[in-house]
């Protein structure tokens, strides 16, 4: 193994140490893991930190600015009274009903978008609720079911899509638009079950952090006489505005190829807020949520640490070397995922599906497997990382629910065991089906 490989496995060895012990903030952690990368030569300074450049992250922060906007033009609270009269107090039903609306949205949207999309709606819910709805009890599963919902189609999530196109490239059979529903379906009713009956008793017991409460909004109420008030409602027109243009962009852009990034489309709607006076600039700066923002901009700096020092590729190439000629293809499917859900909690699933299934092909190929058989499962295990804040950004973003780095662990780390095991007992299925 290369030596810049070694150093980085050792670097996020310790940050994972760091996080997990709580040392430092976790702000604070990732800046300094991202600095060792670039003072030890793994990574210059442009890699480690070409997060904050990427598309992604300004589509986390400009929706943070519209979702904010919603908030002090008052629509947020409207929202939020209409969800608790349609849905009653009850934090469980709450809970199935915004579950309910992620899986089918993340289904033909990312699910980053989708979180961009759900939080303020959870947000909404939960101060109108006085109290009944905590943010702590349902950002994380808004997270935990926006990625769930990342399997259910071919153009939910990247990696499939990448499959996709290595296979239809290298002349083997292609996917089809539900094959990956194989085991997408049943990681989405195991969300709805593990969030009601374990996760939510789990999280009452385990986070015992004070919650973060919204202030209410300064905007009058509609339909009074007062200018200032009348000016307040034209605000709120505009923020629920912006909110279905970067619904209506998000969606052209999955059906367009060459429609505007989401991260453009969500800093014209930022933009369009601050500019109609829905928020003022000191009010943007004051409302973002700069731990997410930082942590998701540092953790493309550890994803391109594993790409480019090669550590990835050794552990991948390493894990199925072991295998032997003799492995069945279920064993080999097992250990595929097994791959790519680790790596998959440490780098985007976009990357870790590029680097493994030329590595599933060309063993499928040496073994005389199906092809397309592995490239799915591959798929598929890069899609069900659950345990890392850092897995993708739709979960980094539910940081704003204020979670530690070892609630993550221990409640999105048991869904991904539980997703595992599921995963197991349909390879079989794809074998017959696929």
């Amino acid at each position: 193994m290369e030596t810049a490989a070694i150093i980085t496995l050792v670097i996020l060895g310790v940050l994972l140490i760091l996080f997990i012990a709580d040392v430092f903030h976790i702000v604070t952690t990732s800046i300094l893991a991202c600095l060792a990368l670039v003072v030890s030569g793994v990574i210059p300074f442009g890699l480690a930190f070409a997060g904050f450049s990427s598309d992604i992250f300004f589509l986390i922060t400009g929706m943070m600015i519209v979702g904010n906007a919603l908030f002090a033009t008052g629509v947020a609270q409207v929202a939020g009274k209409k969800i608790i009269s349609i849905v009653g107090t009850n934090e469980r039903i709450f809970l199935l009903a915004i579950i309910l609306m992620c899986l089918p949205i993340s289904a033909f949207l990312t699910n980053t978008a989708t979180v961009a999309m759900m939080l303020p709606v959870a947000a909404a819910a939960t101060a109108a609720s006085g109290g009944k709805f905590t943010k702590k009890n349902t950002y994380m599963m808004v997270g935990l079911a926006s990625v769930s919902g990342g399997a259910l189609t071919l153009v939910s999530s990247t990696p499939q899509l990448i499959a996709h196109e290595i296979l239809q490239n290298q002349g083997h059979q292609e996917l089809g638009f539900f094959d990956i529903s194989i085991a997408g379906a049943p990681i989405a009713i195991l969300i709805i079950l593990y969030a009601l009956f374990v996760a939510y008793p789990l999280q009452k017991k385990l986070l015992n952090f004070p919650e973060v409460t919204e202030e209410p909004p300064t905007a009058g109420a509609p339909g009074d006489v007062n200018p200032e008030e009348k000016k307040s409602v034209f605000k709120m027109w505009v923020s629920a505005g912006v909110l279905v243009f970067c619904v209506f962009g998000f969606i052209m852009g999955s059906i367009l190829d060459n429609w505007l990034t989401p991260g453009t489309i969500a800093l014209i709607g930022a933009t369009a807020c601050v500019i109609s006076g829905c928020m003022t600039q000191k009010q943007v700066f004051q409302k973002l949520d700069w731990t997410s923002i930082i942590v998701i901009g540092c953790s493309f700096g550890f994803a391109n640490a594993l790409d480019h020092s090669g550590a990835a590729r050794y552990i991948a190439e390493g894990a199925v070397g072991l295998l032997g000629d003799g492995v069945t293809p279920w064993l080999l499917g097992i250990v595929l995922v097994f791959i790519a859900m680790v790596l998959g909690n440490f780098m985007s699933n976009t990357a870790t599906a590029a680097l493994l299934i030329p590595i599933a092909i060309a063993m499928a190929l040496a073994l005389d497997y199906n092809v397309t058989h592995m490239a799915l499962i591959v798929a598929i295990g890069a899609n069900i990382s659950f345990s890392t804040p850092l897995a993708s950004p739709a979960l980094t973003m539910t940081l704003q629910g204020g979670y530690r780095f070892k609630d993550y662990i221990i409640i999105g780390g048991l869904f991904n065991l539980l997703a595992f095991l599921a995963v197991i007992m349909v390879i079989p299925l794809i074998f017959m089906l696929v």
